[in-house]
């Protein structure tokens, strides 16, 4: 651990060479990404299976290098930070998967739009990492503050599930489109990958900002209770970037592996508020330690067996609660905020 350099006040493996190359590596990716989408086309299932083999086999070769490197504690914070992200991140696709059919986003145009919202994440979850970063350091309560955020998170999420609270998208009383409405006149048809038009010497947003801005409005929810759940997981920021940038790099084509069976995890918001809360109780104890040394702390090798636990039962729970649901059927999503 000699090595180790120190970033925000936290030990990290971050050494300044390492962010550098993980941020241009971060890049490059989406920069493929954005050259890949530049000419709308429908996904084919083989297209999206190649590509979400590659953003499964990439972070998991980074965390074996992440193990090799710096030991068997930072492999494990890496693997269990990655699942939870991971976990979240197919949430993500929940509400994505409303916002593309509330706005009749073409089918060529989904991955396009998914990009962007992948894109507004990353930077969130960047400016996110960042300021937990400086409350762990300054403030004694940060851990504290953070497990609060995940139990009320975890409370809301249940509370929904039990209730059956569905989620709709009414795009008339999204506060983001009505602002835009207020200052751009708005078309009614796509114009491709364009986010304006000149109509009558006056220039016109397209559907397509009005749905990017709805993805990017969605993004800063999902990264409030996204970064303080890793930070459950690992307090080194370094870690913490790499876990969240992995997770999203890979949702553009893993939404179109798993379209057709979002709909069928009926429990995962229940597997996900358990994960949330566990993770919560598991900041509480660990800021209580730092206060009475007598409190016990979870060891990050339970909490991953805990997370994976918790996964395989809601997805085989919810596949089989689903074994009858025909396909195609109307798709139902448990409200997630």
């Amino acid at each position: 651990m000699s090595d180790l350099s120190v970033a925000a006040g936290l030990q990290s493996v971050g050494t300044p060479s390492l962010w550098a190359i993980t941020i241009l590596g971060v890049l490059a990716l989406l920069t493929l990404d954005f050259l890949v989408t530049r000419r709308p086309h429908e996904v084919s299932l083989k297209e999206a299976l190649g590509w979400t083999a590659f953003y499964i086999a990439l972070p998991l070769a980074f965390g074996a290098w992440v193990w090799h490197r710096y030991g068997s504690e930072r492999g494990f914070e890496y693997l269990t930070g990655y699942l939870v992200e991971k976990s979240l991140s197919v949430d993500n696709l929940f509400v994505f998967m409303l916002l593309l059919a509330a706005f009749a986003v073409p089918s060529e145009l989904a991955q396009r739009v998914l990009l962007f919202g992948i894109t507004g994440a990353l930077v969130l979850r960047g400016v996110f990492i960042a300021l937990g970063a400086a409350a762990l350091q300054t403030l004694d309560f940060a851990f504290l503050i953070f497990a609060l955020i995940l139990l009320f998170t975890a409370a809301k999420l249940l509370r929904d599930a039990f209730t059956g609270h569905e989620q709709t998208v009414d795009i008339g009383t999204m506060r983001s489109v009505r602002l835009l409405r207020r200052f751009m006149p708005v078309v009614h048809e796509y114009h491709g990958t364009k986010m304006t038009v000149r109509v009558d010497g006056r220039r016109a947003l397209t559907p397509l900002a009005l749905v990017v801005v709805a993805v990017f409005a969605t993004d800063v929810v999902f990264a409030v209770d996204s970064v303080p759940a890793v930070y459950g997981i690992t307090e080194d920021p370094y870690l913490v970037f790499a876990t969240n940038a992995f997770a999203l790099l890979g949702l553009r084509a893993l939404y179109f592996v798993l379209h057709a069976a979002l709909s069928r995890l009926v429990h995962l918001t229940y597997g996900l508020a358990i994960i949330l809360a566990f993770i919560g109780i598991k900041l509480g104890l660990h800021w209580a330690h730092g206060v009475w040394e007598g409190v016990p702390e979870i060891p990050t090798v339970a909490s991953l067996l805990v997370i994976v636990g918790v996964l395989t039962v809601v997805t085989i729970t919810s596949l089989r609660a689903t074994r009858n649901v025909v396909p195609g059927a109307k798709e139902v999503v448990t409200e997630r905020k």
